[in-house]
């Protein structure tokens, strides 16, 4: 039984990763008030105390408004504290798990981002995530860097659950239509990270699947919609009424701290290329995640 360690297990994503990963192995789930990533001496005592064979890092200062006006924070909690595990990680030989995004490319490319694309990341939140990648690759443990876009689930805060509320409170909804990208489940990340580890520590692999593995991956849902478009999916799929009057409208005409990419499609043909996996499709994963939560 492999040991694994798991940050930010109240998030999103790390709530339903603590159900993936059960079935590899021993997972010492953690939160902020068990581990503070803006403590380096914190961080490496953790890792050293636990010595866990996989360590998942979903945790990350997400709030990307907010971090334009605390980048001191964002960076050390998405910057310095990934590239401490790393450090920590390639001591004992083991595998770290690092989720990025989009925000780390401008937007700008025609056309689906890959792997190799050059990041040129606009917003403080899409610097700060880039320099944990950086820091990652620059420990060199063996790790796996998934990019993805655009997450939701039935927890936490994010669009899905935003526009339910909104569409409960207003008449009349303004959402960007200009902005491009593909929304990703949590369930579905935790489930494709999953999947890749247990092909990994498959019996019988030793460290050259580790290291033939390692590398950076986008891990999205396929297909793309905008913002506008993927609101009336939800409000549609969840047969809100009244519906409310949803109009499109422009970025400019919803100003925000933060400078989001317009293109923020990722290809995903490495990730099947190489584990022959998918995230699925972002309608079919909308449809599948508002039937969870109806039944709730």
């Amino acid at each position: 039984m492999k040991k694994i360690l798991l940050t930010g297990k109240h998030g999103q994503v790390g709530w339903e990763l603590q159900r993936t990963l059960a079935p590899l192995g021993q997972v010492i789930a953690l939160d902020v008030d068990d581990l503070d990533l803006t403590r380096v001496d914190a961080i490496r005592k953790a890792v050293q105390t636990i010595k866990p064979d996989i360590i998942v890092n979903p945790a990350a200062h997400t709030a990307v408004d907010k971090a334009e006006s605390e980048p001191e924070l964002a960076m050390a909690i998405n910057g310095i504290a990934p590239g401490i595990l790393a450090e920590e990680a390639h001591k004992l030989g083991a595998l770290l798990v690092y989720y990025s995004t989009e925000y780390i490319f401008d937007g700008r490319k025609q056309g689906a981002y890959v792997e190799e694309d050059i990041p040129n990341p606009l917003s403080v939140y899409g610097k700060s995530k880039l320099a944990g990648e950086q820091a990652i690759r620059a420990a060199g443990c063996h790790h796996l860097i998934l990019r993805t876009s655009w997450v939701y689930g039935t927890r936490g805060k994010n669009f899905l659950l935003t526009m339910l509320r909104l569409a409960r409170e207003r008449n009349e909804l303004r959402v960007v239509d200009d902005q491009i990208g593909a929304p990703t489940w949590s369930r579905s990340l935790a489930e494709v990270t999953a999947l890749i580890l247990s092909q990994l520590y498959a019996p019988g692999k030793g460290s050259e699947a580790l290291a033939q593995g390692s590398g950076t991956y986008h891990a999205t849902s396929s297909g793309s919609v905008s913002w506008h478009g993927f609101a009336a999916e939800i409000l549609g799929m969840a047969a809100v009424q009244p519906m409310p009057n949803l109009l499109a409208i422009p970025s400019v005409e919803y100003p925000l701290p933060a400078p989001r990419p317009m293109n923020s499609v990722l290809a995903n043909d490495k990730l099947l290329r190489t584990f022959g996996l998918s995230a699925g499709d972002w309608r079919e994963n909308l449809r599948l995640c508002l039937q969870e939560k109806n039944n709730l």
